[in-house]
């Protein structure tokens, strides 16, 4: 459960950073389902293994926020790509 847990996240971040550079809704969404994938397998290694909650929570927290920190600049650039020219 390790390795998916870690194979989630890193393709989340890859996701995020992906729709950072070439914004699209697909990748958004990609990025946004792996975050929570990411999450759901965290939270079950922490409570399967009792894990140290603190160096966990540290972690997940940094985790989403690059990867929440990239799908925000992909909205922002996808939001203005989007506008009617003025």
């Amino acid at each position: 459960m390790l390795i998916t847990h870690i194979c989630v996240a890193l393709a989340g971040i890859g996701f995020s950073t992906a729709a950072a550079i070439h914004p699209s809704r697909r990748l958004l969404r990609a990025s946004y389902g792996l975050v929570v994938g990411t999450i759901a397998t965290g939270t079950y290694l922490v409570v399967a293994l009792h894990t140290g909650l603190l160096h966990a929570c540290l972690t997940g927290l940094l985790y989403l926020g690059v990867t929440l920190g990239a799908a925000a600049i992909a909205e922002y650039r996808l939001r203005h790509s989007q506008s009617p020219a003025a």
